[in-house]
Protein backbone atom coordinates (compact mmCIF):
# COMPACT_ATOMS: atom_id res chain seq x y z
CA UNK A 1 0.00 0.00 0.00
CA UNK A 2 1.49 3.13 -1.00
CA UNK A 3 2.83 5.71 1.91
CA UNK A 4 0.39 8.84 0.55
CA UNK A 5 -2.55 6.34 0.14
CA UNK A 6 -2.47 4.87 4.07
CA UNK A 7 -3.37 8.10 5.64
CA UNK A 8 -6.06 8.84 3.14
CA UNK A 9 -7.59 5.03 4.16
CA UNK A 10 -7.13 6.01 7.67
CA UNK A 11 -9.16 9.03 7.31
CA UNK A 12 -12.12 7.56 5.54
CA UNK A 13 -11.88 4.22 8.03
CA UNK A 14 -11.93 6.90 10.94
CA UNK A 15 -15.89 6.76 11.08
CA UNK A 16 -16.49 3.55 10.20
CA UNK A 17 -14.57 2.66 13.30
CA UNK A 18 -17.16 4.84 15.37
CA UNK A 19 -20.06 3.14 13.87
CA UNK A 20 -18.84 -0.03 14.37
CA UNK A 21 -18.17 0.95 18.34
CA UNK A 22 -21.40 2.76 18.17
CA UNK A 23 -23.63 -0.48 17.06
CA UNK A 24 -21.92 -2.82 19.45
CA UNK A 25 -22.53 -0.23 22.38
CA UNK A 26 -25.22 -1.41 24.50
CA UNK A 27 -26.97 1.77 25.47
CA UNK A 28 -28.47 5.07 23.88
CA UNK A 29 -26.39 7.31 21.73
CA UNK A 30 -26.07 10.19 24.37
CA UNK A 31 -24.85 7.40 27.16
CA UNK A 32 -22.33 5.90 24.12
CA UNK A 33 -21.09 9.71 23.75
CA UNK A 34 -20.41 9.99 27.86
CA UNK A 35 -18.67 6.33 27.55
CA UNK A 36 -16.43 7.61 24.70
CA UNK A 37 -15.64 11.08 26.27
CA UNK A 38 -15.10 9.44 30.45
CA UNK A 39 -13.04 6.77 28.98
CA UNK A 40 -10.49 8.77 26.78
CA UNK A 41 -10.00 10.84 29.77
CA UNK A 42 -9.36 7.88 32.23
CA UNK A 43 -7.51 6.19 29.98
CA UNK A 44 -5.52 9.42 28.87
CA UNK A 45 -6.35 9.04 25.24
CA UNK A 46 -7.28 12.48 25.10
CA UNK A 47 -8.51 15.54 26.85
CA UNK A 48 -12.56 16.14 25.37
CA UNK A 49 -12.81 19.75 26.27
CA UNK A 50 -16.79 18.61 26.75
CA UNK A 51 -18.86 15.47 26.42
CA UNK A 52 -20.19 15.29 22.89
CA UNK A 53 -23.61 14.61 22.25
CA UNK A 54 -25.07 11.64 20.80
CA UNK A 55 -26.00 13.51 18.00
CA UNK A 56 -22.51 14.60 17.61
CA UNK A 57 -21.47 11.11 17.39
CA UNK A 58 -23.96 9.82 15.30
CA UNK A 59 -22.63 12.42 13.20
CA UNK A 60 -19.04 11.59 13.33
CA UNK A 61 -20.11 8.13 12.67
CA UNK A 62 -21.08 9.58 9.22
CA UNK A 63 -18.45 11.81 8.60
CA UNK A 64 -15.80 10.03 5.91
CA UNK A 65 -13.68 12.80 6.27
CA UNK A 66 -12.12 11.73 9.87
CA UNK A 67 -12.99 15.61 10.88
CA UNK A 68 -13.73 14.04 14.54
CA UNK A 69 -11.33 14.37 17.26
CA UNK A 70 -8.77 12.28 17.58
CA UNK A 71 -9.77 11.00 21.02
CA UNK A 72 -12.83 9.73 19.67
CA UNK A 73 -11.37 6.56 17.08
CA UNK A 74 -8.81 5.85 19.89
CA UNK A 75 -10.83 5.49 22.68
CA UNK A 76 -13.47 3.72 20.14
CA UNK A 77 -10.58 1.56 19.30
CA UNK A 78 -9.64 0.71 22.61
CA UNK A 79 -12.64 0.03 23.81
CA UNK A 80 -13.39 -2.41 20.69
CA UNK A 81 -10.11 -4.53 21.78
CA UNK A 82 -11.66 -4.93 25.32
CA UNK A 83 -15.53 -6.21 24.27
CA UNK A 84 -16.38 -10.27 24.37
CA UNK A 85 -18.00 -9.93 21.11
CA UNK A 86 -14.12 -10.08 19.81
CA UNK A 87 -15.07 -7.03 16.85
CA UNK A 88 -12.61 -6.95 13.92
CA UNK A 89 -12.31 -4.03 11.05
CA UNK A 90 -15.08 -4.72 8.40
CA UNK A 91 -13.28 -2.66 5.35
CA UNK A 92 -9.74 -2.16 4.27
CA UNK A 93 -9.86 1.39 5.47
CA UNK A 94 -11.19 0.71 8.78
CA UNK A 95 -8.46 -1.88 9.38
CA UNK A 96 -6.08 1.33 8.72
CA UNK A 97 -7.62 3.38 10.92
CA UNK A 98 -7.61 0.84 13.50
CA UNK A 99 -4.19 -0.22 12.97
CA UNK A 100 -3.02 3.95 12.83
CA UNK A 101 -5.33 4.27 16.50
CA UNK A 102 -3.09 1.00 18.12
CA UNK A 103 -0.37 2.31 17.58
CA UNK A 104 -0.86 5.92 18.87
CA UNK A 105 -2.68 4.18 21.85
CA UNK A 106 0.48 2.29 23.05
CA UNK A 107 4.79 2.82 22.66
CA UNK A 108 5.85 -0.41 20.83
CA UNK A 109 9.65 -0.84 20.25
CA UNK A 110 9.29 -2.84 17.11
CA UNK A 111 6.32 -3.69 14.62
CA UNK A 112 6.60 -7.59 15.94
CA UNK A 113 5.58 -6.02 19.55
CA UNK A 114 2.77 -4.13 18.65
CA UNK A 115 1.30 -7.14 16.66
CA UNK A 116 2.00 -9.73 18.98
CA UNK A 117 0.24 -7.03 21.45
CA UNK A 118 -2.73 -7.40 19.19
CA UNK A 119 -5.81 -9.53 20.70
CA UNK A 120 -5.47 -12.51 19.19
CA UNK A 121 -8.74 -12.14 16.60
CA UNK A 122 -7.06 -9.38 15.42
CA UNK A 123 -3.63 -10.54 14.37
CA UNK A 124 -4.76 -11.90 10.89
CA UNK A 125 -7.31 -8.99 9.99
CA UNK A 126 -4.51 -6.30 11.19
CA UNK A 127 -1.82 -7.71 9.66
CA UNK A 128 -1.43 -5.81 6.84
CA UNK A 129 -2.81 -2.58 8.01
CA UNK A 130 -0.90 -2.44 10.83
CA UNK A 131 2.73 -2.66 8.70
CA UNK A 132 1.25 0.38 6.79
CA UNK A 133 0.77 2.13 9.85
CA UNK A 134 3.86 0.64 11.26
CA UNK A 135 5.79 2.59 7.78
CA UNK A 136 3.71 5.46 8.45
CA UNK A 137 4.83 6.15 12.12
CA UNK A 138 8.39 5.98 11.59
CA UNK A 139 8.15 7.84 8.14
CA UNK A 140 7.41 11.05 10.86
CA UNK A 141 10.23 10.54 12.88
CA UNK A 142 12.89 13.01 12.38
CA UNK A 143 16.74 11.71 12.38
Amino acid sequence: MPQDDFYTKVRAGLSALLQQWRSLGQADTDQLALILAETARVAKLGTPEATPSGATLEQWSRDEQGEMPFWAPRTAVFLLNQMPARPTPQSDAEACAWAYCWLRNRSFDSLQAAHDALPIHLKAPLESALEAAWRDQQGLRLV
